[in-house]
């Protein structure tokens, strides 16, 4: 017995000793973490920046030193901070090129790849080289590194070129099979986010958008790698059509789309040629995160504030209603921010950088009257990265100048209400019986245990309606347009910011940066430089944030890998009682491949 009490008593303090160790290397690691992403970095003379393009590309990085304890810090790219490196790079004297290591990497949208590709063109204006090298090539990674001066290829490799599709899918028949339907009032004949809940194909007016839309992503697409490679556009859609992707890599280079065949094993020698060093000469590299140390020379002038407003437009905080890692713009945080910005004298022009396709209609609509209040006092300009469109245009469309990419999606001027009717489920598939006593006709209204009826969907579409026609107001106004006119281009109707421009639905094309001139010039200003709003969060806050399932959790990260693209309208489903019922938003998934 005393042996047994013994080794019991052994392993017990072994497991403490093990997890105390654990927690100060843990601790220690944490610490060295913290220490490193404040320390400056020293760009040594001859440097190459490397732009790894592997992970997933979101509007913003946010990733904190407790994600990169746990191995999750190498999965995204912020493009802010690729933009940034890009253009620290360009002006740093110790920064000869940029090579492109191309590897499995997905975009947050065309705009924002558009976006990285101006920067790079940019950047070579400079002088300075690009080179990009791959074992295979997704389109869009293709797309970025066609911009590149030497493009080199795996002689096994493969380079994707197969055109562009939108593939849709549709959940009415399996939730029928649950018991499950959605009841819908909508106003807009182009509204399609409901469809999906709804039928079980395409509409024809959401037909007709999806394809002006992904025609018009793919024609840019073309159009800039043809000017970037010299082949013309019909060659690249030949190219296609006929589905290059699995030739022989030797015809890449016959048909220009890369420069030479290389193993990865060559492909330093390669670089040590554009730097013009020997061949025992280490290269000298930066990364995308350690160019966010380097001290950039103060450009004096007045702040510009640029705030950052991506993701599902909400009414409170919920780490359920868009699953685990997915950024939100919480209304009454959004609003109390901008007050803050609207008192802040030192401000002297505001930056609205919007990348969402929408959500609550109620929080859209306050966050349009804190824009109003703001641009009374300040000029507001509104920067439109991937999306900016339904409640994304809402919040929008009150700035003093509105500057959207090409490939923005934007419009989608129209509001829905779906409404699950769980009754079938209850009462035939799970055998539940119901009974009632009311005082009035309508005082069951919302019950689960039965559909709506006649009177009550009219008095929910009669709600839905003045909903829209507020909306539409709030652009004609905002815009300095008659609400006829904003009515022929409302509808629900999502457009591409080229094609937004040509209806005063925005007012120029082009990036972040160029936003952020208008709203100096708006504001008078010579010198200016720019502040980044709402800060992000310190290391304290995102480990209690994350530790306290506040910031979403494990199952959410889980679900998410498993699900996929099916994710989002699952996580819509299970959440779906948390949510504002009046949405302004385009489909939950926009499905680009």
């Amino acid at each position: 017995m005393k042996d047994f009490l013994k080794n019991v008593l052994a392993t017990v303090v072994g497991i403490i000793v093990f997890f105390m160790v654990m927690g100060i290397l843990g601790a220690m690691s944490l610490v060295g973490m913290v220490a490193s992403s404040n320390a400056t970095t020293d760009v040594k003379d001859n440097s190459v920046l490397v732009l790894d393009l592997k992970g997933t590309l979101e509007e913003r990085s946010e990733t904190s030193p407790l994600d990169m304890l746990m191995g999750g810090g190498t999965n995204s790219l912020g493009l802010d901070d690729v933009i940034s490196a890009i253009n620290k790079a360009k002006d740093n004297d110790k920064i000869k090129g940029i090579y492109i290591e191309a590897g499995p990497f997905s975009s947050d949208s065309p705009a924002s790849s558009l976006a990285i590709r101006n920067a790079l063109s940019d950047f070579k204006k400079s002088g300075k080289w690009i080179a990009a090298y791959g074992e295979q090539y997704t389109q869009w990674v293709y797309y970025l590194a066609s911009v590149a001066d030497k493009i080199w290829l795996n002689p096994q490799g493969m380079i994707d070129w197969h055109g562009m599709a939108s593939e849709h899918y549709y959940l009415k028949d399996v939730m029928a099979k649950f018991g499950v339907k959605m009841q819908l009032a909508k106003v807009g004949s182009y509204k399609s986010a409901p469809e999906m809940f709804t039928s079980d194909h395409m509409s024809d007016p959401n037909r007709e958008q999806i394809t002006a839309y992904v025609t018009g992503i793919w024609n840019n697409l073309v159009k800039n790698v043809s000017a970037s490679r010299k082949i013309s556009a019909d060659t690249l859609n030949a190219y296609a059509d006929r589905l290059i992707t699995f030739e022989d890599p030797q015809n890449y280079i016959k048909y220009k789309l890369v420069d030479k065949l290389l193993y990865t094993d060559e492909v330093k020698a390669e670089v040590k040629k554009l730097l013009k060093i020997d061949e025992d000469k280490d290269i000298n590299q930066v990364s995308v995160a350690q160019m966010q140390n380097v001290k950039e020379k103060s450009a004096g002038g007045d702040p510009i504030a640029v705030y950052y407003a991506y993701g599902d437009i909400v009414d409170e905080v919920s780490s359920n209603i868009t699953g685990y890692g997915s950024h939100q713009i919480v209304g009454n945080q959004v609003c109390r921010d901008l007050e803050k910005l609207a008192a802040d004298d030192d401000i002297k022009a505001v930056v609205l950088r919007v990348n969402s396709g929408g959500g609550s209609a109620y929080a859209s609509e306050q966050i349009w009257n804190a824009v109003k209040k703001l641009k009374a006092k300040k000029p507001v300009v509104v920067s439109m990265g991937g999306m900016a469109a339904s409640g994304g245009y809402y919040i929008s469309c009150e700035g003093n100048w509105i500057v959207a990419e090409p490939t923005t999606l934007t419009g989608s001027i129209g509001i829905f209400g779906m409404f699950p009717d769980v009754s079938e489920l209850l009462t035939k598939k799970l055998g539940i019986t119901f009974d009632e006593v009311k005082t009035n006709k309508n005082a069951s209204f919302g019950t689960r245990t039965r559909p709506f009826n006649d009177e009550e969907m009219s008095y929910l579409n009669m709600y839905i309606q003045r909903g829209y026609q507020l909306f539409r107001k709030r652009v004609a106004d905002g815009r300095k347009l008659s609400v006829d006119a904003v009515e022929q281009v409302a509808q629900g109707h999502v457009w591409l910011g080229q094609d937004a421009l040509k209806i005063k639905l925005v007012d120029q094309l082009g990036g972040l940066d160029d936003a952020v001139k208008k709203a100096a010039e708006l504001a008078k200003l010579e010198k200016y430089h720019t502040r980044a709003y709402p800060g992000k969060a310190d290391f304290i806050d995102q480990l209690m944030e994350k530790t306290s399932g506040s910031g979403g959790n494990l199952l959410d990260a889980q679900l998410r890998t498993v699900l996929g693209t099916y994710y989002e309208p699952f996580m819509l489903l299970r959440n779906i009682n948390e949510q504002n019922a009046i949405q302004a938003r385009i489909p939950f998934y926009i499905n680009l491949k």
